[in-house]
């Protein structure tokens, strides 16, 4: 059955099939190989059944708060800030694209959503001031996979829900790794830009422009103050929590900045919806396989597969890591989660790996394909924004890639930094 399943996805993938249906088909597929009579009614029930989570609501009001936040200009207070933070050092634009995608993580948790905004704000702006096109593309996608690190998370919303694991742990642990990120990233920006001689700021912004520039960032970044606050304070869940930071949004557009009418709401709601759609399309269809790959035992098979490989949880884990990199290089992040999680979260957590840190490890994996060639969707957008092509930016994102890499080893192997804040708040013991 497995190789089955194998080839028959593969098969789809391949003639270009969407990838929500080709989970689907293959589930399918798969029942019908188990000469399954209850096939016409499994079907359905799990479809329904792989949505039917209360913690998922969670994911279309944080894609709505980031809509509506965008849609306000914080993304450009956001930026300003940034700029007076770091933009006196060599590379200024660079480091403030990385500091803009620390501070935009809070906002939306998607990494396509912090490309999109951000590249369209600072590539432009960066080939102005005489930085290279592929550089300045490369360097937003890059730090773009912040976002679904550093909490709110859409993707850690959908890993929890079916891990059974805590969302609010998990963008505990998220919140180091994703500082760590941010700060690997800017070392690797100031090597490339001392080697190429890139623009340096005028000079450092003094304390009062720092305050003025952040009294003006300040209602954005309170934004993941109130979400996390709330959460670990036992004030409201991660699902209300999504839905107050819809509410803290509107208030702001509509009443604060006054920059946005409730028509204005009509796109962003419908923008919400089709991105949601997509999302739930494929965590549907995973659902029917995840049924199949269940009862066949795969991930049962998996494990003893790569326990007969190696004994030592290192070499072990490494293998899950490459796996991990490889599957998110060529499918979407949301099904590779949901077919994967149910196969390696049992594996690694008996390999001593709690839950939580396990997936910290699992979400980085995935969002570092998102800007991996050949199909990275933040290469994409950037590639949208820049219009240069793909091998354009790829040439770029290799260093950058290699840093995100050795980041991922280190809190694998690491424990104690995403554990760190977990265990203050008494989440690990």
């Amino acid at each position: 059955m497995t190789g089955f399943l194998s080839i028959s996805f593969l098969v789809l993938i391949f003639v270009g099939m969407p990838i929500g249906f080709v989970l689907g088909v293959t589930g399918l597929l798969g029942m019908l190989k188990m000469h399954s009579p209850l096939v016409l009614q499994l079907v359905p029930q799990r479809y329904f059944a792989g949505v039917d989570m209360f913690t998922l609501m969670a994911m279309p009001f944080f894609i709505l708060a980031g809509e509506i936040m965008n849609k306000t200009g914080i993304t450009h207070r956001l930026v300003k800030f940034s700029n007076i933070l770091v933009g006196h050092l060599q590379g200024g634009l660079a480091h403030a694209n990385i500091v803009a995608s620390i501070f935009f993580a809070g906002i939306t948790g998607a990494a396509v959503s912090d490309t999109a905004a951000i590249g369209s704000m600072l590539i432009p702006a960066m080939t102005e001031e005489g930085y290279d096109k592929d550089f300045s593309a490369a360097v937003t996608a890059a730090s773009s996979i912040i976002g679904p690190t550093i909490p709110p998370s859409n993707i850690m919303v959908i890993y929890g829900a079916f891990m059974q694991v805590s969302i609010a742990g998990l963008f505990l642990t998220g919140l180091l790794p994703g500082l760590i990120l941010g700060f690997a990233l800017m070392i690797m920006t100031a090597r490339i830009a001392k080697r190429r001689h890139y623009p340096v700021g005028e000079k450092r912004a003094t304390f009062r422009e720092i305050v003025v520039g952040f009294k003006d960032a300040i209602v954005a970044l309170l934004m993941p103050i109130i979400i996390l606050g709330g959460i670990l304070s036992g004030v409201f869940t991660p699902t209300e929590a999504a839905a107050v930071a819809v509410a803290y949004a509107m208030v702001l557009g509509l009443f604060v900045y006054r920059n946005i009418t409730l028509s204005d709401l009509v796109p962003l709601f419908l923008k919400m919806a089709k991105t949601t759609g997509v999302v739930f399309l494929v965590i549907s269809a995973a659902s029917i396989l995840g049924w199949v790959l269940a009862i066949e035992q795969i991930p049962e098979k998996v494990a003893a597969l790569m326990l007969g490989i190696s004994s030592n949880k290192y070499v072990i884990m490494l293998l899950i890591l490459g796996l991990l990199l490889l599957v998110g290089m060529f499918m979407d992040i949301a099904a590779a989660l949901i077919i994967l999680g149910p196969i390696l979260h049992p594996l690694a957590v008996s390999l001593g790996y709690h839950p939580l840190h396990f997936g910290i490890i699992m979400v980085l994996a995935l969002n570092i394909a998102l800007m991996t060639p050949p199909v990275g969707a933040c290469l994409f957008v950037a590639c949208g924004i820049s219009k240069l092509t793909l091998e354009q930016i790829s040439r770029e994102i290799w260093p950058f890639i290699l840093v995100e890499v050795g980041v991922l080893l280190l809190i694998t192997f690491v424990p104690d930094i995403p554990l760190l804040l977990p265990r203050l708040m008494g989440m690990v013991h």
